[in-house]
């Protein structure tokens, strides 16, 4: 099966794919930025799902992924996972780990829950200040490792993110 990887700038939660990622906080539940559109979007299914993982194994490690429902979305399922916090590259590695960490969990769950599409936000470039060209690198790389889905679409929010995933593919 050959992926097909497709770039469009939006709104994922508009997104209709088997599966949609959400740049989660370790709560789980909801915050700023793509969690609060999920979240909100989605509403209090994804919450009252969100908090029954919490109460089964605490709060999401960051790089882990878990999948809920995806309430009224007009996506099947929301993988949920933790982006790495960027501070300055003190740390750069395990920062970059834990991002590839993020990719390959979220298409792992997908693939396990017979998904075949799969639509990822920018993970970790808004409030958690990962450089986005690097970013836009590690996602790139380890989704083109992985052809177990049908078709991964990369959904830039902003220009800069659109342009940088564009030149990429």
């Amino acid at each position: 099966m050959k992926l097909r990887i497709k770039i469009i700038k939006g709104d994922i939660t508009k997104v209709e794919a088997d599966a949609i990622v959400n740049a989660a906080n370790s709560s789980l539940l909801g915050g700023g930025g793509v969690d609060g559109a999920i979240h909100r979007a989605g509403g209090k299914d994804i919450l009252e799902a969100c908090q029954e993982i919490r109460n089964r194994q605490g709060k999401c490690k960051t790089g882990e992924a878990v999948i809920t429902t995806a309430g009224n979305l007009p996506a099947k399922k929301v993988i949920h996972t933790v982006g790495p916090v960027y501070n300055g590259g003190k740390r750069l590695e395990k920062e970059k780990q834990a991002l590839i960490n993020c990719y390959k969990n979220s298409l792992l769950l997908a693939k396990e829950h017979g998904l075949k599409t799969i639509a990822f936000p920018n993970i970790s470039t808004g409030i958690y200040r990962f450089p986005k060209q690097l970013a836009a690198e590690i996602a790139m790389q380890t989704v083109k490792e992985f052809n177990d889905l049908e078709k991964v679409i990369f959904v830039c929010f902003d220009d800069e993110n659109f342009e940088i995933y564009q030149n990429l593919l």
